[in-house]
């Protein structure tokens, strides 16, 4: 798992993620949440076209937002949602084209029009699979901090620890949000990262985790 660690930290990011979508792809099944977290959005089957969406159509990156056509998406969004019949096309153009701060936009409207959250509505959605990607796909655009302290934690706690996923976070976010994880995780936890990560690792896969972590004291 060390090898592994090492090879992931020293690669190219775009070439990581590109390794971990195919890899993620080729299993038996296939881990859609996984893509979802690494591009924001994800895709099963039908859903494919998540991925097709967000690599080949515009997707404006500006910080202005449109309260009208927010409006609109979040109605949209919902009947979508509730729609077991759709195809939920108007799901992938929303999430593959808006901005991340006119999506930030959509998803509040949809909580001032319906009275409840965008991701409470997604868990019940009929059609799981989809809706569980897309699930994955808001929370990374709301607050992708709160998402990987989160996710650490389940790959931490339980019987066995899931150093896949305990890898490729702390490697991939090691020089982007990883001090604003740990912050969250000890506050959610009340135990710091680096305590977790030397309790539930050993040798040299430990040392290597703690490094990145930036701790000295294990």
């Amino acid at each position: 798992m060390k090898k592994k660690a090492i090879c992931q930290w020293v690669i190219d990011p775009v070439d990581r993620d590109a390794i971990l979508i195919h890899e993620a792809l080729k299993k038996a099944i296939p881990d859609y949440n996984l893509v979802a977290e690494i591009v924001s959005i994800k895709s099963p089957e039908e859903l494919l076209t998540f991925l097709v969406g967000i690599v080949s159509t515009y997707k404006y990156h500006g910080d202005e937002i449109d309260e009208i056509v927010a409006y609109s998406d979040a109605n949209t969004l919902r009947d979508e949602i509730q729609d077991e019949q759709s195809f939920h096309d108007e799901v992938t153009r929303i999430i593959s084209t808006r901005s991340k701060q006119q999506l930030l936009a959509t998803f509040n409207q949809f909580k001032d029009i319906h009275g409840t959250s965008i991701s409470r509505a997604l868990r019940g959605a009929p059609e799981q699979e989809f809706f569980q990607t897309v699930r994955v796909a808001v929370k990374c655009i709301k607050n992708p901090q709160k998402y990987f302290a989160k996710i650490l934690r389940n790959a931490i706690v339980g019987l066995g620890t899931d150093e896949d996923v305990l890898t490729r976070v702390i490697v991939t976010r090691a020089e982007i949000d990883l001090k604003e994880i740990k912050e969250l995780y000890l506050e959610r936890n009340n135990i710091s990262l680096d305590q977790a990560v030397a309790g539930d690792t050993s040798g040299d896969y430990r040392a290597f985790l703690l490094t990145l972590l930036g701790s000295d004291g294990y």
